[in-house]
């Protein structure tokens, strides 16, 4: 199992980012995937989940209204769209797999990527 996220960067409060994982090793068609971020000096935060469906599992508070996830199943890979950026998204953003739905505490994933890095600053 590979999960490799990716395009991450600089961008200016208020812009936009689009995150893409690509998934390798297993069908993403058959799993509930998430977003989760970790910013400087602090602790893995859920962000967002979906469904192997493609429905929306749910997103976090702080970014709700302003980030949605999608996926496509048949390309294998996981989206983030991430709009009216803040400095306070900056961190490390990373795609995962867990090993059943309804997960969102970060112990309980079983597969991360990399990360890619967001940085939001004027």
């Amino acid at each position: 199992v590979q999960l490799q996220a990716s395009g991450g960067g600089l961008v200016q409060p208020g812009g936009s980012l689009r995150l893409s994982c690509a998934a390798s090793g297993f069908a993403l068609s058959n799993y509930y995937m998430s977003w989760l971020r970790q910013a400087p000096g602090k602790g893995q935060e859920w962000v967002a989940s979906i469904y192997d469906d493609g429905s929306v599992a749910g997103y976090a508070d702080s970014v709700k209204g302003r980030f949605t996830v999608a996926r496509d199943n048949l390309k294998n890979m996981l989206y983030l769209k991430m709009d009216s950026l803040k400095p306070e998204d900056t961190a490390v953003y990373y795609c995962a797999k867990a090993p059943r739905t309804s997960v969102r505490t970060p112990g309980q994933y079983d597969y991360w990527g990399q990360g890619t890095q967001v940085t939001v600053s004027s």
